[in-house]
């Protein structure tokens, strides 16, 4: 069994982060069906479905998780579903969406295929020793307010807003005469099968990614051992995890998006659902106000834990 799937649970609710690049020519036609059993069973979250495969992370009790992970395998070009689990107290998604998309991860680059050339998996037992090769350039293929909260040591931060821009950042910053040796890693390892792809393509020949992202790392690498710096970001209510996959104390900003650290909650900037230092001179005094008004109800509204 996968160490990331035999976490002592720690929570209510179990998080299943999951994706699979495989042919799904019935991805329209397997949406309302999908929809219908997430919500039987209680879960909640978002599920990408697309031509080249499925991509989402859900949560709900443990035990309507593993029955719909066990059904989503047995499809058979499902079975090899790549997926970290973690827990949490509280449901971390307020809804279900099934969502047809035209790519699982969103590069806009046409003709790359995971299919069909891809980068080389390193376990995380051995991207330690993979990354401390000084030929290695190691890169962070997410975007700048992920890598804000934490990173791999020496990592290069590409300081995209998108997943988007990571190609020109490639064509502006990397060649593949001279960066001989490239190693990239993201959240759970999908934006690498496709950034290992462009790489692949455009001639560089020694392509490393993390397999399983940094959430297989910090679930399976002992902390005393870890390379990694702060914590991860994440997208649902938790905002964040550090080893272990534990919750951590961040909050996420309304007014731009990022996430704010337990000592960026006391800045005299940071306004609960409002602003926080990050964003506070470049927002309006009009969205401050609807900002406001919207915190303001949401405390006064019953909370929906469930």
């Amino acid at each position: 069994m996968n160490p990331s799937e035999s976490s002592t649970p720690a929570g209510k609710f179990k998080v299943a982060a999951l994706y699979r690049f495989v042919p799904l020519n019935d991805h329209v036609q397997l949406q309302e069906g999908f929809q219908t059993q997430m919500e039987s069973l209680g879960i909640r979250g978002t599920l990408l479905l697309a031509h080249e495969g499925i991509n989402g992370t859900l949560a709900g009790t443990p035990a309507a998780i593993d029955e719909w992970i066990d059904c989503l395998r047995s499809d058979s070009r499902l079975a090899d579903l790549e997926v970290k689990y973690s827990y949490c107290d509280s449901m971390p998604f307020k809804r279900c969406r099934v969502r047809l998309k035209k790519e699982i991860v969103t590069m806009g680059v046409q003709g790359i295929d995971p299919l069909d050339a891809v980068g080389t998996y390193v376990d995380p037992q051995d991207w330690n020793e993979l990354i401390a090769d000084p030929d290695v350039v190691l890169i962070d293929t997410r975007n700048d307010y992920e890598v804000a909260i934490g990173s791999f040591k020496g990592a290069d931060n590409p300081q995209t807003h998108t997943f988007r821009e990571f190609p020109d950042y490639v064509r502006e910053n990397l060649d593949p005469q001279q960066h001989k040796k490239v190693a990239m890693y993201c959240t759970g390892g999908i934006r690498c099968e496709k950034s290992t792809a462009l790489l692949k393509q455009m001639g560089f020949v020694e392509v490393y990614h993390l397999k399983g992202g940094i959430l297989r790392y910090l679930n399976e690498v002992p902390s005393e051992q870890s390379q990694w710096e702060g914590e991860c970001f994440v997208f649902d209510g938790r905002v964040s995890v550090s080893h272990g996959l534990h919750e951590s104390d961040h909050v996420m900003c309304f007014g731009c998006g990022w996430p704010v650290t337990a000592e960026g909650q006391q800045h005299p900037d940071f306004v609960p659902g409002v602003q926080c230092s990050h964003c506070a001179s470049t927002i309006t005094e009009d969205q401050r106000k609807r900002f406001a008004e919207r915190q303001r109800q949401l405390s006064e509204s019953p909370q929906d834990d469930a």
